[in-house]
């Protein structure tokens, strides 16, 4: 297992590196912060550059913590939060299959990092090194809850500023607005 465990660890961080650095730089195909954060904005993480990086950040330095067997159910925690955020705002409403844009990829990214902080990162792991080759099932579904309640608040938080750059950016009633609304009084004279 030892072996096993060190290919799904470093093919999944390896992935998720390259995942991360595709809205972080532009590698690998991606769209960089800028085009990245405008797509994100229009999914209402508002602002959408801090969102990319943040998602970014989480997803490269989530998947390099990960292939090393370090620190692993923070990598978790990073991995889970932004594979939930990408369901929660883009792919539920398409359901379960990649081939219709739907979430299957990211349950399977959940669930693996889940069993891999479950059984731990192994004994050719960082974790290992510093005294800790298992983690067990209570980190596990702490990384989880971690994952999904980061996930909550990005979501939250970036909605609410959406609503309030939209609100700021409706204009204002004029001052007279209630007096043009009553019927014309009749002319005095």
């Amino acid at each position: 297992m030892k072996l096993g465990l060190l290919l799904v660890r470093t093919l999944l961080g390896g992935l998720m590196i390259g995942h991360g650095t595709q809205k972080l730089f532009g590698w690998f195909g991606g769209h960089g912060p800028d085009a990245t954060g405008q797509y994100f904005e229009g999914l209402g993480l508002v602002p959408g550059r801090r969102n990319a990086l943040a998602a970014g950040a989480s997803e490269a330095g989530g998947g390099a913590l990960l292939a090393l067997g370090l620190c692993t159910p923070l990598a978790g925690a990073g991995l889970t939060g932004a594979m939930t955020t990408a369901i929660a705002t883009v792919h539920a409403p398409r359901g379960p299959w990649a081939s219709n844009g739907g979430w299957e990829y990211n349950a399977v990214v959940i669930a693996t990092v889940f069993a891999v902080v479950d059984a731990g990162p192994g004994a050719l792991s960082l974790d290992a090194v510093r005294g800790r080759e298992r983690w067990g099932s209570g980190w596990a579904l702490a990384q989880l809850g971690a994952g999904m309640a980061g996930s909550a608040v990005a979501i939250a938080q970036g909605r609410r500023n959406a609503a309030a750059r939209q609100a700021a950016a409706e204009p204002a009633p004029p001052a007279d607005a209630a007096a043009s609304d009553a019927p014309d009084a009749p002319d005095a004279r």
